[in-house]
């Protein structure tokens, strides 16, 4: 039966996101659901159905197009599992994820509360770095009006979440403000075994686009 909804929501889930413009698409999810699985290598624990239905799910609704509605995605999760006949405790623990996997501002703690959660988490956090997050940071701060760069607006570490769902500030302090920190923020091995190298390529890019900002290269 799980692998029926697995089936269906990824189906779902591909067709409502094919056409987002903002890095939040069908793609990212994609990856992030294979990222998850891969991760649950190393962590047969882990409830695959839980697993996988959250990180196809994670951006149902996300607070940051529904006007910081946190509750949002869990709400749509609960909603389409209950439409597919879930069970209620398969959902719960779905929901649980959902609301345990995103970022809330540099000086905000986003502790999980369970192995399933802290792989989706983790995958959702690689996603965000390396040549595809570079990608996705540029794509968002597009689609909400964001300048590349300013010199006079110094990077915030958000302490806490109403300041950083306000923040508007140009993409390239995303990276100060989140990109940059996420590596050291991953919950497991795998994860930052991956996220090395990712991090690495970002800190390249990042020296890279100032030294061009600045005409020096």
């Amino acid at each position: 039966m799980h692998q029926s909804i697995i089936a269906a929501t990824e189906q779902f889930i591909a067709q409502k996101f094919a056409e987002e413009g903002s890095g939040h698409d069908w793609a990212h999810i994609r990856r992030v659901w294979l990222m998850a699985r891969r991760l649950a290598i190393a962590h047969p624990e882990a409830d695959p159905a839980v697993t996988e239905l959250a990180a196809l799910l994670h951006d149902i609704a996300d607070w940051k197009f529904h006007g910081g509605d946190y509750e949002a995605g869990p709400r749509a999760a609960r909603a389409w599992l209950q439409d597919q006949q879930a069970p209620e405790d398969l959902i719960m623990r779905v929901e649980t994820v959902i609301r345990e996997v995103s970022f809330k501002g540099l000086g905000v703690s986003t502790p999980v509360s369970s192995i399933e959660a802290a792989l989706v988490q983790d995958a959702d956090r690689l996603d965000a770095i390396g040549a595809i997050g570079i990608a996705r940071a540029f794509a968002y701060g597009g689609h909400k009006g964001r300048a590349l760069h300013n010199p006079d607006i110094a990077p915030v570490a958000h302490e806490n979440f109403a300041s950083y769902q306000k923040n508007t500030a140009p993409t390239l302090n995303h990276f100060y403000e989140k990109l940059l920190h996420l590596k050291d923020r991953l919950n497991t091995d795998a994860g930052r075994a991956v996220a090395q190298e990712r991090h690495a390529f970002m800190e390249t890019y990042v020296a890279r686009f100032l030294a061009e900002w600045d005409g020096l290269a």
